[in-house]
Parts: C-alpha cells; structure tokens; sequence
C-alpha cells in the first residue's frame, strides 16, 4: 500500500507543470508559447515550414534561429526545407543582391519582409540581412502583431554598430557591475563556453555587428600569437552571426612585446612591425573588423610622447590595415592635468586634425565632454569636425548611474543625445546626422556602447539593465525609434505581454532617468560621485590626484552661488559650439536649466523660470527626485501578478536599495550646498534628520576608505 501512494505521488509530480523561475539568461529571445489563441493560429498556419538554400553560413544561422523560435512561440517543431511546399504555407529565407530594402545602394544589411502569394519571404543582400530579418520577423511574433500581408522594410543608419567591451586578460571588467568577463581566457581556445552562442544571438538580434572584446586600457598580451589564437576562436563563434572582431590596441606594444627602442609612429621599423602584426591577425581571422585605440588619456602611452599628434598615429595604423578590410577606431576622449577646464581639452586636441586623418579612420567621441555623467551637452566635437567621421560612444554599463543597483533606463539619455542640434549647418544639424555620416557625406559611420555585461547569469546585474544593451541595439539600427516604443518591445518579449502591466513598466522605465538626475545632480551638477568607485554622493571631494578628479573643481559652489561659468567671462567652452546654441546657452534666461550649471554660476538667490530661486529649485529637484522612487516602487509593486514572482522580488529588492540611497544623495548635496547657501529647506519639505557629518560617514564607508 505505501509502495503503492508512493508511486502515484511520483506519477502526479512528474505529471504537474514545472515551473521555473525566469533566472534572466534568456533575454529577451525567450520565445515563451504564444497565450492568444487567435494569434497563435494565425503563426501556425503562416509558419508550417522554413525554406532557406545555399551554404552560406549567416543564412544557415538565420534558418536555425527562426526553427528555434517558431518551435517556442508555436509550441511545435516547424522543419525546414530545400524548397517551399506547395501544399503548405511557410516562410522562406533567401539572399538576393537586389532585395528592395531602403537606405544606400551598398548597404547589406538591410532587409524586406513582405507576404508573396501563400508565403512569407525575408530577403536580404547578404546573410547578415537575413539574419536581421528573422529577428525582425520573430519580434513581431513576440510582440503579439499580426503577419497578414505583412510588409516590412528596414536598413540600418549607421553602418558599425559595436559593443565596446571593458574585459581585462584576468577576468575583470573595469566598470562592470555584472560579475567577471565572460571570456575564460585560461580554456580559450581548447574550450569555447556556450554562452558565447548566446551572445552572439543575442547581439544579431539587435543589429550589433560588431565586438571589441578587450579594455580600452589595452593589455600587449592581446597581439601576441597565444592570445591572437584565443580570439580567432571567439571570431570563429561570432562569424555566422555577422559579428566582425575587433582589438583595443596598447600603443606602446612593439617595445613591449616587439623588443622596439621606441613606439613612434614615424619610425620605420614600428612601421613595419604593426604591417607585420596586422597581416599576421588577418591570417588567423580574414575578417577581423580593426583597431579600437585609447591613447595618451589617463597615463597610456600615445604618438604624443614622441612630439607625433593623433593624426599620426591612427595613420600610421590605417596604413598598416593596407588592403585588408578594417577600420581604425581613435578614441578622443583625452585630458590632461592643469587645464582650466576639461571640457575643453578633446576639442583642442582634435579639432586642428580635422581632414587629416586616413580614410580608414573614425574618430570615437563620447557622448558628453566630461565622461560619460548622468546628463551632459552634447561633445562640442559633434559638428565642428565636418572632414572626418565621428563615432558615438555611449556608455551602456552604469558607472555614474547607480551600477547594478538602480534601475535607469537609458534610451532617453542616448536619443537626447542623437537629437541634440549642433546646427553647425543651421536647424536640423543633429548629432545623429553627424554620426550616420549623412550631414557631411561620409562613407563610414559609426556607433559604440560600453558594454555593461558580465558572467551573472541575467547577463546586466540588474534585470532591467538588460533593457540598456537591447536599447542600444535598436537605436544604433535606427535612431528614430522613441525610447517608450523600444521599452515596449522589450517588456513585452521579456518581462510580461499583459497590456497593462506593460503600459506601467514602460512608464516607470522612460521616466526612471530623469528621476536619477533629480535626486543626484539636478540644473546640471556633474561630477560630484564618490572617488575611488565612482559611487554615491561626495560633493565635498576637494583633494585627489589631480583638481580634475574632484568635485569642487566641477560645481564651484561659494557664498555667492553655484555652477561653472563657462561663457566668455569664465572658461569660455560654450565659444566651442555654434552660433546658434551659444545664442540658447549664453545666458541663465535662456538657457535649458538640465544645462544651467554646466555653463553658468548662479547665484543661490537668483530667480529661475520656476518661479523659484536657484536654491529652492535645486532642493525642491532633489526631495522630489528621492520621493519619485518611492513612485517606482509603488507601479512595480502594482505590476507583480503579471511577472515572474522570482524576478520581480529581484527588481524590488533593488528599488528599495535605490529609495534608501536616493535619500543619501539628497541629504548629502542639500546639507553640503546649505553649508555656502545659508538658506533654509523651504516648506513643504522637512530638513533631513541626519547631519553632513553622519552622510559623510557613510559615504567613507561606501568607498572603502
């Protein structure tokens, strides 16, 4: 009898549905079963076969990848075949060169999904096209949208579109917040980890068609043969998604690991060492997309050293490229100590080099002048170099913005960005048309992100980063995309399809920036983190290795008021931009307050547009910045039923994380910025029960001193 109860227990286990906690590893490539019986017929009777022929390998990953897919939406295997079935309906993939997709004539990436007769074709002018297309397609699937007479057309706007890892040779990821490098290093290239796979997939999905797999603070170790066999291993793993490699390169590297006297570019025997250590990694991987440099910034070594300026050295690098089919990617973020003002320093270096740089040449700005802050004016470079194209790097991993503890979502930040008007070439001049290259007829275009993933198994640390890699993508394929649309995407194919749980989270998602600038550095305050781990709050910071690395260097704040005056009676950086937006930013009336302190030092009594003075505006901004968090936690709580129970308690774990530092940061700035002020909290807000002594002890605790 007990044998007997014992095995009917065993039969219900087995028999019951299993239900497993979404650990995030997925992404949003879950390919959950469709729920809407309608919808789900429909993409059955659409998709009873896949037809793709030909050998090339990205249309054989594209083939596999929609089997995978369909067979999760649809709840059943779907076989592919050679040709279509002519008693079926299905879905066909092919390349055809001269596949109608928008966009210029050369482009191959471009893709065009329309309904032929029964079927459903994706065409594209290559495989990687195709591949695109299937993601596209399966988006659509996922995001519950119809596939009658389905139309789509798209190519995307800029043509390198690349995750900039920050991955060391020791498994550490300078600002990453997600665990260690997902390289092994130590089994490459014996062993290849699955998960490489899936990162692959998941970079196609979004147009990435690009990696730099190595720190901008570049280790020589990477050009030697050892390790130049580990990467070919990796491009090995990217190739049949249409994802080139690319090494960020120690400059210094012929005298490191070369036994060279000296690394000038102008030398001849550095010359033909990097022609030998080009050709020497193009034979190991035939498609190896080029070179990321970061050079005389922060105490790496550069052609400056040896009187050569940066032209010099990306040429001579793009001239050791010679015919293979690869780019040179210089970094422009540069500074040195002892400037009046940082901002500067990148526009003065590279704005005499404009025209003088290889066609093989792109010059990497970021997004801001300072580095990378949770809101900046667009890099003065942005249209004032019309000879050279620029890329735009932004960074995805959260080092200003609350690591892997709060949640930002940062499509708003990257869009604020590409909208923004340089009007070097009147209204409509935006950074996106710098960067696409359209607004100065540049063949190469280009985009980076830095990276913010790691070995944790959700991939981002916090859930919801994951949204920031997926943003990226998106936007580098089409920068017109509104940042609530592609939070909706994401939500519905990884966080939840019920509508209004999805209307919520994309709420609290597009608004969740804004609310981290409030309660960190309203009216544009900058710079004024921690030191040693760029964390929390240390507006007091006065003493570092340099004056550019506080934050007192930043906000100037006095008894008189607050903000860097940077107008021609200050530093003068607003003379680095055009007419048109010094005419905008010139003066406090009219300039947009997110940039008031940038550009100006107001004083604390000084009426805004509010109605309020500088200070209470800069209070107000900050209790209503730390209250909006308890508003996040709020709509999270209230979208619990329609997401997984194990992520959810995750995400709210973190949110109450987030309240309790928001509350730090208030009371950190309000206190300390009081203390020049000499005003009091104005009502309605109470003044916060601990001292400036109590909040600076807290933040030495947080920077481990």
């Amino acid at each position: 009898m007990l044998l007997r109860s014992l095995l009917l227990l065993l039969a219900v286990v087995a028999a019951a549905p299993q239900c497993v906690a979404d650990d995030g590893y997925r992404l949003w490539l879950k390919y959950d079963r469709v729920a809407d019986a309608a919808r789900l017929a429909q993409y059955r009777a659409a998709a009873q076969f896949v037809a793709a022929g030909g050998g090339d390998a990205v249309l054989t990953t594209a083939a596999a990848e929609l089997q995978r897919g369909l067979q999760g939406l649809l709840g059943q295997a779907v076989p592919r075949l050679a040709a279509p079935a002519s008693t079926k309906r299905g879905i066909l993939l092919a390349i055809d060169p001269s596949a109608n997709v928008p966009g210029s004539p050369t482009s191959r990436d471009g893709y065009q999904i329309s309904t032929q007769g029964k079927n459903l074709v994706v065409k594209g002018r290559s495989g990687a096209g195709v591949l695109y297309g299937v993601f596209a397609l399966l988006r659509q699937l996922q995001t519950g949208q119809s596939v009658a007479n389905l139309s789509l057309t798209s190519s995307p706007r800029i043509q390198y579109r690349l995750l900039n890892h920050w991955d060391n040779p020791n498994g550490t990821v300078e600002r990453g917040y997600a665990g260690s490098s997902i390289w092994k290093w130590n089994e490459l290239p014996q062993r290849l980890d699955p998960r490489y796979t899936d990162y692959a997939r998941a970079n196609a999905s979004i147009g990435i068609n690009g990696v730099a797999i190595n720190n901008v603070n570049a280790s020589a170790r990477y050009l030697t043969a050892e390790y130049l066999d580990k990467v070919k291993a990796l491009a090995g793993v990217m190739r049949p998604y249409g994802i080139r490699v690319y090494l960020s390169v120690f400059w210094a590297a012929p005298k490191v690991i070369g036994g060279l006297k000296t690394a000038d570019p102008l030398d001849p025997q550095v010359q033909q060492w990097w022609k030998a250590k080009t050709d020497e990694i193009y034979q190991a991987i035939p498609d190896f997309g080029g070179f990321l440099v970061k050079a005389n910034s922060e105490g790496e070594p550069g052609p400056q050293d040896y009187g050569r300026n940066h032209a010099d050295g990306a040429n001579m690098l793009a001239t050791a490229l010679g015919t293979h089919d690869g780019i040179v990617m210089w970094r422009a973020f540069v500074y040195k100590a002892g400037s009046d003002d940082r901002f500067k320093q990148a526009y003065e270096e590279f704005k005499p080099l404009d025209g003088k740089f290889s066609p093989k040449v792109l010059v990497q700005v970021k997004n801001g002048p300072i580095d990378f802050q949770a809101r900046e004016p667009f890099h003065p470079l942005f249209g004032a170099m019309p000879r050279t194209p620029l890329v735009l790097e932004v960074q995805i991993t959260q080092e200003y913005l609350g690591m892997a503890t709060h949640l930002v979502y940062l499509a708003p930040m990257f869009k604020e960005c590409l909208d923004a008007d340089t009007q070097t070439k009147g209204p409509g001049s935006t950074v996106a048309r710098v960067v696409d290259g359209s607004l100065d007829q540049h063949r190469l275009s280009g985009i980076a992100g830095v990276a913010n993933i790691g070995t944790d198994r959700n991939w981002t640390g916090h859930p919801m980063g994951q949204a920031n890699w997926y943003a990226f993508g998106r936007l580098a394929w089409d920068y017109t995309l509104p940042s609530a649309a592609i939070a909706k995407e994401w939500t519905q194919m990884t966080l939840t399809r019920e509508p209004k749980a999805v209307a919520t989270i994309v709420e609290l998602m597009d608004r969740s920036r804004d609310v981290y600038v409030r309660y960190t550095t309203p009216l544009g305050l900058h710079h004024i983190m921690g030191q040693n781990i760029h964390y929390g709050p240390e507006p007091w910071l006065a003493q570092a290795g340099r004056a550019d690395w506080t934050a007192v260097y930043y906000h100037k704040a006095d008894s008189l008021g607050l903000g860097f005056n940077r107008t021609a009676t200050g530093s003068n950086a607003l003379a680095l931009y055009s007419a048109g937006v010094q005419q905008q930013w010139g003066t406090p009336a009219t300039c947009p307050l997110n940039y008031l302190l940038w550009f100006h030092h107001v004083g604390w009594k000084q009426p805004l547009r509010t109605g309020r003075t500088l200070w209470n505006e800069l209070v107000t901004r900050y209790y209503t910045g730390a209250d909006s968090v308890t508003w996040m936690q709020q709509r999270w709580a209230s979208v619990q039923p329609a997401v997984d129970p194990a992520l959810h308690a995750d995400v709210a774990a973190r949110l109450a994380i987030q309240r309790r530092e928001a509350l730090w940061w208030r009371d950190a700035c309000v206190l300390y910025f009081q203390t020049f002020s000499k005003q009091p909290i104005p009502a309605p807000f109470s003044t916060p029960t601990r001292t400036l002594a109590d909040v600076k002890t807290l933040v030495d605790l947080y920077q481990l001193k």
